[in-house]
């Protein structure tokens, strides 16, 4: 398979050696291991490669000392340690090596958030620089094909979605998106100690792609899965936290009528929602096609935004009953807030509220469609 840049290489090419440890996550088959080793290859047999998925390496790594890291890293100047959440000390592991052997560059990937921020959090308090990869975005794509041609696509990315394996084997996504929902996308979720309901789990994964961009209602989530709220809160966040889906939360300032707490719920990848449901139907024949476009341009803003030091806060912002306005995204970076209505009918005719306008007259606004959502995502 080709290689394709991805946006994040040159910061994180930036800061080798220079005195803390990269931490990569992302879900599994992103490409967070291509990136890696595209990173390093100039250092040749400089670079071990560890793999938490690895019994030996957890063995290995089990109650590690200083003596020990000497031993297993030889001449090397790079340790890679893929999947890193699977090692139970890891956190106490990775701070060693970088207190005692400071010239020792760490890079660390993990599939899941919830568990390797868990054991790396406090050991590597200012020991560490986090970033974040998600499958190719609409820039990256831009880059290698043109901006023309990977527009040309925008149907087959709302289809199916841009892991890498996906995008690089047109005609066969479906069966290779089988394969990452069966034996890759819930593998970290499912192996977390607790999680025993795997049928209510399911059904809450299913009920959410079904109502895709839809504000959450947990007395509603919890009726459709016959879990109870709690269950349905908690598994949220493990489908968050190993991205599977993101939040949009409510914005809210000005009006006493605006929603406050409310959040809706989007999918890190189409085609991982669409394998979900198991439709893939083209988007002319579909009722879903406006929420599809929504979250895809949604993520892909998302993604654009993903390691900027100082990344803008991102809502949507809804007023109650009777009123009912709303705007499908905002952001609010360096006291600026900006607000797009996104549209999947380039000549629908749509305005932002008059009760938005009047009670944020500074902000900036706009309305996305197909016709202009590439400066929307490119900007």
């Amino acid at each position: 398979m080709k290689y394709i840049h991805r946006t994040l290489e040159s910061e994180l090419e930036r800061r080798l050696f220079t005195g803390k440890a990269l931490i990569l996550y992302g879900p599994r088959q992103c490409g967070k291991t291509t990136l890696v080793k595209h990173l390093t290859a100039k250092y040749g047999d400089a670079v071990l490669w560890l793999n938490g998925d690895n019994p030996a390496t957890r063995h290995a790594l089990h109650e590690i000392t200083t003596a020990r890291w000497k031993l297993l890293l030889g001449n090397c100047k790079i340790m890679v340690l893929d999947e890193a959440q699977r090692i139970d000390n890891v956190g106490l592991a990775l701070k060693l090596l970088t207190d005692e052997l400071p010239d020792i560059q760490v890079i660390a990937t993990g599939s899941s958030a919830f568990e390797l921020m868990n054991r790396t959090a406090e050991p590597l308090t200012g020991r560490k620089f986090e970033y974040r990869l998600f499958p190719f975005s609409f820039g990256e794509l831009c880059e290698e094909h043109g901006l023309f041609a990977e527009s040309q696509k925008r149907e087959k990315r709302l289809l199916f979605g841009s892991y890498p394996d996906v995008v690089a084997h047109p005609g066969d996504e479906q069966q290779r998106l089988s394969e990452l929902v069966g034996s890759y996308l819930f593998k970290d979720i499912y192996a977390l100690d607790g999680l025993n309901r795997a049928s209510v789990f399911d059904k809450l994964v299913r009920a959410l792609a079904m109502q895709i961009g839809s504000e959450v209602n947990y007395n509603e989530l919890a009726g459709l899965t016959g879990a109870d709220n709690k269950t349905v809160e908690r598994y949220l966040d493990l489908l968050t936290k190993c991205y599977v889906i993101f939040p949009l939360g409510a914005y809210s300032n000005n009006l006493r009528n605006e929603i406050k707490k409310g959040f809706k719920i989007f999918f890190c990848d189409l085609g991982i929602r669409n394998a979900i449901i198991n439709n893939f139907a083209p988007l002319d024949s579909r009722h879903d096609a406006g929420g599809m476009w929504e979250n895809y341009l949604i993520l892909e803003r998302m993604k654009k935004n993903l390691n900027q030091p100082f990344p803008p806060r991102s809502f949507f912002w809804r007023t109650m009953a009777p009123q009912s306005h709303e705007i499908d995204y905002l952001e609010e970076a360096h006291g600026q807030l900006q607000a797009w209505e996104i549209k999947s009918n380039p000549l629908a005719k749509e305005k932002i509220p008059l009760t938005f306008r009047k009670a944020y007259p500074a902000a900036r606004t706009g309305i996305v469609t197909p016709n202009n959502y590439a400066e929307f995502l490119l900007d």
